[in-house]
């Protein structure tokens, strides 16, 4: 029989083994917690602070450890309960579900000493009193926007309710930050490192396909790895990546055209579809399977119809607006303002006030400068209600300029006030403009 790298004498060799093969790559992380833990019936530390950037298995790790040891605990998320009221309730009521005592009634539990009081009541039961219990509240950053006292106390649990009892704190920031300026019970602090290169190979090739081999399946995270390591290094985000693509790297070898050694060939093949899926890490504007009919289209592997536009998602709606007015003013003549924006224009031909340096593509000139009292007649004009000139669209310009969509176009004789360009590709402005269901093309010029 295999022996395992973990050791606790409470605990027998076949279980430790299966733990350790429930959590690779974090062998020394669990040992640690298992050393701190103890045995069930000894008082551990009050009171431990796990921290670590996202992905990094803080919270598998606990869940795993306390389920598969069959230690008595509480695992809550301080996001989902994030009032002081609904974080205490939540834990007094997973505490009667550890405990044979009958279920009670739900009672409010609106300060901490009422929490102690009915902390005490919850854990009468002989189970709870002859070992450790252990509660873990996930994402604890959210403590600090709650009462002052909360973190605090929680921290000296064991100490106020003089139970066998361990506060586990998990977060993505360090505990300088959590540190209260009046002082506290220090934790015990415990840091998860990031997975290496060669950790996520491991993980990743952990569970492959049964109908393929783990070498073919190993080279194929090798390769992914090799891709999208130096952009993304979020575990969830890579195994989301890994079975999104997996049955375009296996196409060569079901038509026949390739074995699972020909690494050239399937390379070859699965290279611009890896291409394309580096436009959408962590995005999900579209589902899996919409991506899966992506990957089977025949187009060239170019950039994603309606995935470059994501950047538009946080603007305001009337900073769209003002981008496409901005972008109208760039591209289209002064003099075809009338033609697009003036109701009762009269028939005017494009050939009309077509001149011969006018004959060259706008688009390929690039934006033209524009004042701002023209970048507000457009906008009035494309806009249904009536927009104020007010502060607040004055500051979305400014805003707009922030974001390096507008460019402010500097003249030391500018008396007339300021200038701007719009520095946005048409693909991006179409985007945006089907957003707010406007058809920008049949504004520009060069279009007609």
């Amino acid at each position: 029989m295999k022996m395992p790298n973990l050791e606790h004498p409470a605990y027998p060799a076949a279980t430790l083994l299966h733990l350790e093969s429930l959590v690779p790559c974090r062998e020394s992380q669990v040992s640690m917690l298992l050393s701190i833990f103890g045995e069930r019936q000894q008082f551990s530390f009050p009171s431990i602070f796990i921290y670590g950037h996202t992905s990094s298995g803080k919270t598998y790790v606990m869940q795993t450890l306390l389920k598969t040891l069959e230690l008595p605990h509480v695992f809550v998320n301080c996001v989902e309960y994030f009032t002081s009221r609904l974080l205490l309730e939540e834990i007094l009521i997973q505490l009667q579900s550890c405990s044979e005592t009958e279920q009670t009634s739900h009672v409010p539990c609106d300060t901490f000493n009422d929490f102690v009081r009915l902390f005490k009541q919850a854990v009468a039961s002989r189970e709870l009193q002859d070992q450790t219990l252990y509660i873990v509240l996930d994402r604890a950053e959210q403590l600090r926007e709650m009462e002052a006292n909360i973190l605090p106390a929680f921290l000296r649990l064991q100490e106020l309710t003089d139970r066998n009892v361990t506060v586990v704190l998990l977060s993505e920031i360090v505990w300088e930050l959590f540190r209260p300026n009046t002082g506290c019970f220090e934790p015990f602090t415990l840091y998860f490192p990031d997975y290496s290169i060669g950790h996520l190979q491991k993980i990743l090739s952990h569970n492959h396909p049964p109908e393929y081999s783990a070498d073919f399946y190993a080279a194929y995270i090798n390769i992914l790895l090799g891709v999208f390591y130096m952009v993304c290094r979020d575990l969830k985000e890579l195994q989301h990546l890994a079975a999104l693509n997996f049955s375009k790297y296996c196409e060569p070898v079901v038509r026949g055209e390739a074995n699972e050694r020909d690494t050239r060939k399937l390379w070859k093949n699965i290279e611009p579809h890896l291409k394309k899926a580096m436009q959408t890490v962590y995005l999900r504007e579209i589902s899996s399977s919409q991506w899966e009919r992506l990957q089977c289209d025949d187009g060239e592997p170019g950039q994603l119809k309606g995935l470059s536009a994501h950047t538009h998602v946080e603007l305001p709606y009337y900073s769209k607006f003002l981008l496409i007015a901005a972008y109208l003013a760039s591209y289209n003549p002064v003099r075809t303002d009338k033609r697009f924006f003036l109701k009762h224009h009269g028939k005017i031909r494009k050939t009309n006030f077509m001149k011969k340096h006018e004959k060259t593509s706008n688009h390929l000139l690039g934006p033209k400068p524009f004042p701002l009292d023209r970048l507000l007649a457009i906008l009035y004009s494309i806009v249904d209600n009536r927009v104020a000139a007010t502060a607040n669209i004055f500051s979305q310009i400014t805003s707009l300029v922030t974001l390096q969509l507008l460019s402010v176009v500097d003249h030391n004789n500018q008396l007339d006030g300021p200038r701007y360009k719009c520095i946005v590709s048409l693909d991006f402005i179409r985007a945006i403009a089907r957003t707010v269901n406007f058809d920008i093309i049949k504004y520009l010029y060069d279009f007609l």
